[in-house]
């Protein structure tokens, strides 16, 4: 098992004032392992990412609030063995409001004081119904303002470029976002999208209501064109036409899938920045490779 104690057990800045100091913040998102072997490679990709120094790394909470004692244990082990800033994730789904201020306690106590809270996919996947949890809660704010009164945390939030799907629309989904920010939440993390145009779009929407929450937008390259797909079918985000038409003539080639994947979302990261994202989240399922080539592509354009 890889050793992941950096050459500094320091504790590194918050992510507002990283996200304060004018320099493009770049970080990390992992999802639970479901075994030990899973486990073994997800050390071994954070290893691998650790030297870049990201600012930060997030464990996601699982489909359907499962995997959470899995989260909190790798989420804790990342603050406990790396000089990295562990980001703990929790959503609402299948747990009483007496069971997530538990959990909380439990990031508190492993020494996590950023999580990034979200109301999480229905339990029957993320096209069925919402049904709140017996004594549980209904909306990510209420997880904010529960984050709050539990312990001192920085907390963070879910963004949608193109719209939650339960959402009323455009404007509707942007006020959302902007409540989140009044109730507590310090920044955003976009879920997956592919057209610059779609985040630039969320940000005039939130900044018009006078909210300056910070937005970092979530890239995941297309490094396997039918994972992706069924990704991004179920958050509600759309492959645009102009994508797949870089992707579809490849679709038997998956190296040159993977190398198109990669070349469009580094210029996706490219626009974004220059659109003024103040930084990058990757999704990295939990491989290293792709990530490391954007990101070193990016570092070597003075970008990062």
């Amino acid at each position: 098992m890889p050793d992941l104690r950096g050459p500094s057990a320091s504790s590194p800045q918050s992510i507002s004032e990283a996200l304060a100091s004018g320099r493009p913040t770049y970080s990390f998102e992992f999802f639970p392992p479901k075994d030990d072997a899973g486990e073994e490679l997800l050390w071994q990709t954070i290893a691998d990412l650790e030297p870049l120094d990201p600012t930060f790394v997030s464990v996601t909470y699982g489909a359907g609030g499962t995997s959470q004692d899995r989260t909190v244990r790798v989420t804790g082990r990342i603050a406990e063995q790396s000089g990295i800033r562990a980001v703990g994730h929790l959503t609402l789904v299948g747990q009483s409001r007496e069971e997530i201020a538990v959990v909380l306690k439990q990031y508190a106590s492993a020494g996590i004081d950023h999580v990034l809270v979200l109301r999480g996919d229905p339990e029957g996947g993320p096209r069925a119904p919402w049904e709140t949890h017996p004594g549980g809660m209904t909306h990510a704010i209420e997880l904010v303002e529960l984050a709050h009164e539990v312990g001192d945390f920085h907390v963070g939030v879910a963004a949608f470029p193109e719209g939650h799907p339960d959402a009323d629309g455009l404007d509707a989904d942007a006020d959302v976002l902007v409540d989140k920010a009044r109730a507590g939440a310090q920044y955003a993390i976009t879920q997956l999208f592919f057209r610059a145009s779609d985040y630039v779009g969320l940000l005039e929407r939130v900044r018009s209501r006078d909210c300056d929450i910070p937005v970092i937008p979530g890239i995941m390259p297309i490094l396997n064109y039918a994972q992706v797909a069924r990704m991004a079918e179920l958050s509600g985000a759309e492959i645009p036409r102009e994508v797949l038409q870089e992707i579809e003539p490849l679709m038997d080639d998956k190296a040159a899938v993977r190398a198109k994947g990669i070349e469009l979302a580094t210029q996706l990261c490219r626009d974004l920045l220059e659109a003024g994202a103040p930084g990058l989240h990757f999704i990295t399922l939990n491989r290293s490779k792709a990530t490391r080539e954007i990101f070193q592509t990016l570092r070597e354009e003075g970008r990062l």
